[in-house]
């Protein structure tokens, strides 16, 4: 597939031919909605948790005798029928939302992802990065001149840039991350890709090897 090449200015440098094994896989929905669900649940923090009567505090002696005091018999004033006592069938930190898929099925779902930005028009493809003051506003002002905009841009670094990371963190609608950790999630929350040519080789060197 043939794809154009932008500078920071916004004029069209060339076009590169994209690797097909990443850029032109056929679209499968299923997987793409296994994979993103299970990413979802794996970033899901367990937050709700109720102590059992085992484990709230005191109630080590009987309240009162067994017989004799006309009231109902009790063991522990941390049992659940009493105020303060422990919880019944309560949420608990010990559940797990985890969801465990095969590594090359995240890497086609992640493949078909990219693929579809591609033929949807949504990648864009920069010759390079550079910021000579590593400002927000000089970030801003080459992300307005491409074809993204001011739509939801995901910018895929070929490695980490602390100056092109601490110039895009404040930009409306912009995140930043590594190619090599790229995840389908990640690509469904945004609208555009934006990749360099270096971010397209480490791609191809961590995911096709």
């Amino acid at each position: 597939m043939k794809y154009a090449v932008y500078n920071q200015e916004g004029a069209e440098l060339e076009k590169i031919t994209l690797p097909k094994e990443i850029f032109d896989v056929k679209f499968n929905a299923d997987l793409v909605h296994q994979i993103s669900v299970s990413l979802s649940a794996n970033k899901r923090q367990i937050s709700a948790h109720t102590k059992n009567r085992g484990e709230v505090a005191g109630g080590g002696k009987k309240p009162w005798r067994q017989k004799g005091t006309g009231r109902s018999r009790h063991g522990s004033i941390r049992s659940p029928l009493w105020k303060g006592g422990g919880i019944t069938h309560g949420p608990r930190a010990e559940r797990i939302f985890e969801k465990e898929v095969p590594k090359k099925m995240r890497r086609k779902a992640l493949f078909m992802v990219l693929s579809q930005k591609a033929k949807d028009n949504q990648l864009v493809v920069l010759d390079k990065i550079q910021l000579e003051k590593g400002k927000t506003k000089e970030m801003a002002g080459s992300l307005a001149k491409l074809p993204c905009k001011q739509n939801s841009t995901l910018i895929a670094l070929p490695n980490y840039d602390k100056k092109i990371f601490l110039a895009s963190r404040n930009i409306k609608k912009t995140f930043i991350e590594d190619a090599r950790n790229l995840n389908v999630l990640d690509l469904l929350n945004t609208k555009y890709l934006l990749l360099t040519k270096e971010s397209i080789m480490t791609l191809k060197n961590t995911f096709l090897k």
